[in-house]
């Protein structure tokens, strides 16, 4: 697999938990573990990128769907906003 070729989501996930289990396991030197920390990151990134794509496109079908529930607040599990001295203010 070249890093030109499209790696799809799951793939991108296999390889990425075969990378940690190397790098958890040890024994490499530290050019390997720096070679395996490299790959690790680009693959984390790959899938990250393959997530955001599917929440677009989730939301954008939702959007879609249903504009009146296409807001940040809007949706089934929703909570509303927090004001000042309610429960769910963190400070």
């Amino acid at each position: 697999m070249t890093d030109r070729e499209p790696l799809s989501y799951e793939r991108a996930r296999d390889e990425l938990a075969d990378v940690v289990k190397r790098l958890e396991a040890g024994g490499l030197t530290l050019e390997q573990s720096l070679d395996l920390w490299e790959r690790g990151e680009k693959l984390a990134a790959i899938c990250a990128e393959w997530l955001d794509g599917a929440r677009a496109r989730l939301t954008a079908a939702m959007a879609a769907r249903d504009p009146a529930e296409s807001g940040p607040e809007a949706g089934p599990g929703a909570e509303p906003e927090a004001g000042p001295g309610s429960p769910s203010t963190p400070f």
